[in-house]
């Protein structure tokens, strides 16, 4: 484009050409004059044949940046569709993961409320079963709910443990080492602050000092690992109950095992009895049992026996039909004998039938 005084220029040399042209002709009689004009005009003719070529030129240009900006625009449309296209895609995906995410919700709302539902419905066949709890505790950590058992020919306490918190659950070495004089159940508790403990897996004896059998976890580090043929009775790191059979260090570890002992037999897996061994069978003795129900909540039981008058004990196959009119799925036997101790809430609950506590390298605790 050419500027606006350019235009002038031109268009005043053009007025002045035409005027000076007409004035010669009707003025013949004045050739000095007329030549001295044209001589005065010839720069400004030669001058605006520059501005016209100029003009030329930047005509030229003028189209040619026409047609730049005209591809330019469709360069930019082109640009303007495919961010609208990235829009409608980041909309459709974002309304795509506040679906999952909705979904998501939901599954876990139902998961909650099914767990929800299964609670109650434990509270309620247990309650209905023995009566309502001889103790509560709600705590930060675990909730506990405390039964007492009175069946014909047995006594005994019962303990549902809902876990808030994994570590809630813990097994105990007597002196938090491996041979030791032992310790009662209820110094066990006071010893860490627990409200509700039990006895461990099963020990022998040597040199005066009590080690636990088979295979011992604590903390998630294996303590004792031999005689694999007895069961084994644990807890991972979600404080579900995990065992059975186990025959290396690799499979604790793949258990995600924290805490653990062992004894023997394992009483129920999947909601199936499981064989007795013959020279447990047909047995009545003072038990303690573990086991968990299909919400993960936790069970421990222990059965007094050998007092006559107040509780023979139990089978292990009358403990087997036991826990499954409880609605138990999993179950094993802990060290029992005088060995049996319910404490809960400061104070021994049970009659242990060595008319006291025994001393154990290995006690459950839980932490309210």
């Amino acid at each position: 484009m050419f500027s606006r005084f350019q235009l002038m220029m031109l268009v005043l040399i053009t007025l002045i050409a035409a005027f000076l042209s007409t004035f010669a002709f009707a003025r013949p009689g004045l050739p000095e004059q007329a030549q001295a004009v044209y001589d005065a005009w010839a720069p400004l003719d030669a001058e605006a044949k520059s501005v016209e070529e100029q003009l030329h030129t930047l005509g030229l240009a003028y189209e040619e940046l026409q047609e730049m900006t005209v591809q330019s625009e469709e360069h930019l449309e082109g640009a303007r569709q495919s961010l609208a296209h990235l829009i409608d895609y980041a909309a459709q995906e974002k309304a795509g993961d506040e679906q999952q995410r909705q979904l998501v919700e939901q599954m876990l709302q139902a998961s909650r409320q099914h767990t929800e539902e299964t609670q109650d419905a434990l509270d309620m066949i247990l309650s209905k079963m023995l009566g309502d709890p001889v103790g509560q505790t709600f705590g930060k950590r675990s909730t506990i709910k405390v039964f007492s058992l009175q069946e014909a020919g047995y006594r005994g306490y019962m303990a549902k443990v809902k876990l808030h918190d994994p570590s809630a659950v813990r097994l105990v070495l007597s002196g938090d080492r491996v041979g030791d004089r032992g310790e009662t159940t209820s110094q066990a508790a006071r010893r860490t602050n627990a409200v509700l403990a039990v006895n461990g897996g099963g020990f022998t004896r040597q040199n005066g000092l009590l080690y636990p059998i088979g295979i011992t976890v604590v903390d998630g580090e294996i303590k004792t690992f031999y005689q694999t043929d007895l069961s084994f009775i644990g807890f991972d790191k979600n404080g579900r109950l995990v065992g059975g059979e186990v025959k290396s260090r690799k499979q604790i570890k793949e258990m995600n095992v924290m805490h653990g002992a062992s004894f023997v037999p394992t009483l129920l897996k999947d909601g199936k009895k499981q064989p007795i061994p013959a020279k447990w069978r047909n047995r009545k003795e003072p038990r303690t049992m573990i086991g968990h129900f299909s919400n993960g909540d936790l069970l421990f039981i222990v059965i007094d026996g050998r007092q006559k008058g107040h509780s023979i004990g139990v089978t292990l196959e009358e403990a087997q039909d036991k826990l499954l009119e409880f609605k138990v799925r999993d179950a094993y036997n802990l060290d029992g004998g005088g060995s049996s101790t319910f404490y809960y809430n400061g104070k021994v609950l049970n009659r242990p039938s060595d008319g006291r506590e025994r001393r154990m390298p290995t006690n459950i605790v839980i932490l309210p």
